[in-house]
Order: structure tokens, then sequence, then C-alpha cells
């Protein structure tokens, strides 16, 4: 049984915890999280439905492990990227920060239509 060296990493919104350890070269991800002794540290951490990845790519919970990798757990997401990037898009069209048509920026050279 040879050895490899693993990182398990879990980030808060203010703290990042990065443990290091040494786990059989037959490991996989979940059983490697399991012997981090993160889960005690972090009860709100649920295998069952926080996503896991290596270096920022999902992997599921018998991904075989390598050494070097990184197994990150994540966090889910408080609020959808895509409906707050929508709300921004609203107020900047509302504030006069961005095209009514296009949406984009203003452009002061674009001639205005007017309905005579």
């Amino acid at each position: 049984m040879n050895l490899i060296h693993i990182e398990v990493v879990y980030a808060l919104p203010t703290k990042q915890t990065v443990l290091s350890l040494k786990v059989s070269d037959q490991e996989q991800v979940q059983a490697a999280i399991e012997q981090s002794g993160i889960l005690p540290q972090f009860p709100e951490i649920d295998l069952a439905t926080n996503m896991v990845g290596i270096f920022g790519r999902q992997v599921k919970l018998d991904h075989p492990l390598r050494d070097g990798d990184r197994i990150e757990i994540y966090r889910p997401l408080l609020a959808d990227p895509k409906e707050i990037r929508r709300k921004r898009a609203e107020q900047a069209k509302a504030a006069g920060r961005a095209d009514k048509v296009t949406g984009g920026r203003p452009d002061p050279n674009r001639a205005t239509r007017h309905k005579d």
C-alpha cells in the first residue's frame, strides 16, 4: 500500500480550512473526507447534499484519488447567479446606467427615434 498526499478544503465567507493528510493510493473522495476529521468541525457539511470537487472540477464521492489532489467541499448557493445578474441589469436600466433597448452601456452617439 502506497500513501499519497492530499488536501481537504472547506471555505466559509470569513474562514478557509485546509487539512493536509496522507491516505492510501486506493482511497476514494468520501473516505478521505471522513479520515480528514473535517466533518466534526463543520456539522453543516452533509455529503449527501454538498457537492465536492477536485481543483474546481466536480467529482462524485467514489472518485479515486491521486497524489497531490485537493478535495474541495462546496457550500450550497444562497442565490441563483443568473437571477442576481438579471436583477442588477434591471436596476441599471431603471437608473439610466444601461440602454433600455440593448441593455448595454448607453451610447451618447446613438440617434434616438421620436414618433411624430
